[in-house]
């Protein structure tokens, strides 16, 4: 479905799902560190979740096996979590989550080092990703065009020479966990699909220290970086307002 502008009633239930959602991945940051494994994050944010009595729009959508997908270094996105897969000190780790409640989901991604960083070019990484996630951001306002965003992502990203991953993309979010329109992380100022008032949408780059072509793995779900590259991810969920955006997913 195509995302619609939410009613008054909606966005109150999304801003309730939206703290629920950054509560849970605040509390995940801190557990993100060197000897755990992702299955037990997941099992973390599971338990989190359900004491604050919200539901799990990932577990078993087109069949996902987990309520949040945790993925590492050259992992993009949509890794599975798993008891055999160790973080390690260094890693880069995206925990990608989302949240229902009274029939309304947000979504919302971070990007953690795993104790100390071994490369500057990957606390870089994090830094920009997340930079260019709030410049697209500070791109919305009522009327704004997707090509708007993109625009103000890839400025961000390209200065720095990252990868900009092309074959994902933002998206709207509500109602469903993906709506219509895709909003890409590049694009041409005042191109693309307009947004309005009170629409709701996901805004998430991913970077990559290397090549912006991916790949899937054999289980069909994790995307990986083509060339190995480390790769970063950030995602907040947004209301579209008259002069800017209001940012859902956050305490």
């Amino acid at each position: 479905m195509f995302t619609r502008a939410k009613t008054q009633q909606e966005l109150a239930a999304m801003r309730e799902s939206g703290k629920m959602l950054a509560t849970v991945l605040a509390h995940l940051r801190g557990q993100t560190v060197p000897g755990i494994t992702t299955k037990e994050l997941a099992d973390i944010a599971a338990k989190e979740l359900k004491s604050l009595g919200g539901e799990a729009p990932f577990l078993g959508y087109y069949g996902f096996p987990d309520v949040i997908c945790i993925s590492v270094n050259d992992e993009v996105v949509h890794g599975i979590p798993s008891t055999t897969k160790i973080v390690q000190n260094g890693d880069i780790v995206s925990l990608d989550f989302g949240v229902k409640i009274k029939g309304m989901i947000t979504d919302s991604a971070i990007s953690v080092i795993a104790g100390q960083s071994l490369s500057k070019r990957d606390e870089d990484l994090v830094k920009m990703t997340e930079r260019s996630m709030l410049a697209g951001i500070a791109a919305v306002h009522d009327g704004v065009r997707t090509g708007d965003i993109g625009a103000a992502v890839e400025q961000v990203l390209g200065k720095g020479g990252y990868g900009i991953v092309r074959d994902l993309v933002g998206h709207g979010v509500g109602h469903e966990l993906h709506e219509e329109p895709n909003v890409p992380n590049y694009g041409r100022p005042n191109t693309g699909t307009r947004l309005v008032k009170d629409m709701t949408i996901a805004i998430e780059p991913m970077a990559t220290l290397g090549t912006d072509k991916v790949y899937i793995a054999e289980d069909e779900w994790t995307i990986l970086t083509q060339d190995g590259s480390r790769a970063a991810h950030f995602e907040h969920s947004v209301a579209i307002t008259e002069e800017g955006a209001e940012i859902i997913t956050t305490l």
